[in-house]
């Protein structure tokens, strides 16, 4: 091999060694943006679970049980 083909083949590596490394910050940048997205998409699913656990709760008490349902009022 002579010279010229090894700097040509050094040259060549080295453009796809760039390349690669453009490839893998281009990729790490979309991971990390879902990652904070689903960061935020958790947060919130937490806070609508806890949102309608309340809601649940706050139904249940105000529902009439079946034996307050079956008694009759006091005036008949």
């Amino acid at each position: 091999m002579t010279n010229t083909q090894l700097q040509d083949l050094v040259i060549d590596l080295q453009s796809r060694f760039a390349f690669q490394e453009d490839n893998i910050q281009f990729l790490n940048d979309i991971v990390t943006r879902q990652q904070r997205q689903i960061d935020v998409l958790e947060r919130e699913l937490e806070l609508h679970r806890e949102k309608l656990t309340e809601l649940i709760q706050s139904a249940a008490e105000r529902t009439p049980t079946a034996a307050a349902v079956d008694e009759r009022p006091p005036h008949y």
